[in-house]
């Protein structure tokens, strides 16, 4: 979607929340989407929870939250389902999840993260579309049995992170990348203007673009990290970084 659409909507969800005194709510977004609607101007002064049915969720939704309401009431059980679905025979991969949802019609704002352990697959969705993908009986070439099952049976996955601690004459981009991806200012720099470096999932091609402490970098080939903190200098006058590769 496009991304003024997205905050066109997110300010309609927000302006009909405070309106009516009810609770609105967006479909799944990917983290870009998220990015946009949480940095927007226009809706920074509202009441906007972001879940997605488990802990560090990828996709998640925008709830906006009346004046009555707090967060601790919000039950996201209400708004999100979740889907295992077991394969008789192999292993399919998230690809072949992806492409049997998708190929049933369900748009991908209706479906949240996809788990895949083994022969088994944890699928979040909204309760609209749960029903429909419940009748899955085909994953790739594997056939395939689903069942709803509660969120609190959705394992989580422990995230492993690697800490990479570095010094750079300056938080911007191509220094930054180059601490956390053990590479060359130069080859980041390069990497940058070849359009492989997302700065808080959004691709960005300026490689004196400042970085601060929260954001999120990824390089195409390499992984995903995020900054920790920035903060003190050397007696060089080069800034101390404290990053988290993802493992």
């Amino acid at each position: 979607m496009d991304m003024q659409e997205l905050i066109r909507r997110g300010e309609d969800l927000a302006r009909r929340s405070e309106q009516k005194s009810c609770l609105t709510r967006s479909g799944f977004l990917s983290p870009a989407e998220r990015y946009a609607l949480e940095h927007a101007p226009a809706l920074r002064s509202c009441r906007a929870v972001f879940a997605g049915g488990r802990p560090d969720a990828e996709r998640t939704m925008a709830f906006f939250l009346p004046d009555w309401m707090d967060e601790a009431e919000l039950e996201l059980s209400e708004h999100i389902c979740c889907l295992r679905i077991r394969a008789a025979f192999g292993e399919p991969g998230h690809r072949d999840y992806m492409g049997a949802i998708l190929g049933m019609g369900v748009g991908r704002e209706w479906v949240g993260d996809i788990l895949v352990q083994g022969d088994t697959a944890y699928v979040l969705c909204q309760p609209s579309v749960l029903r429909h993908l419940m009748s899955i009986d085909k994953v790739g070439r594997f056939a395939v049995r689903a069942e709803a099952v509660a969120l609190d049976e959705l394992p989580v996955p422990e995230r492993r992170v690697e800490e990479r601690r570095f010094t750079v004459m300056s938080a911007r981009l191509d220094a930054v990348c180059a601490g956390l991806f053990h590479l060359s200012r130069t080859e980041c720099a390069r990497q940058i203007g070849a359009g492989n470096v997302s700065l808080n999932y959004a691709e960005c091609l300026k490689a004196d673009a400042p970085v601060k402490e929260g954001d999120v970098l990824s390089l195409r080939g390499a992984g995903k990290g995020s900054v920790r903190e920035i903060g003190g200098s050397s007696r060089k006058g080069r800034v101390f970084v404290t990053a988290e590769l993802y493992k």
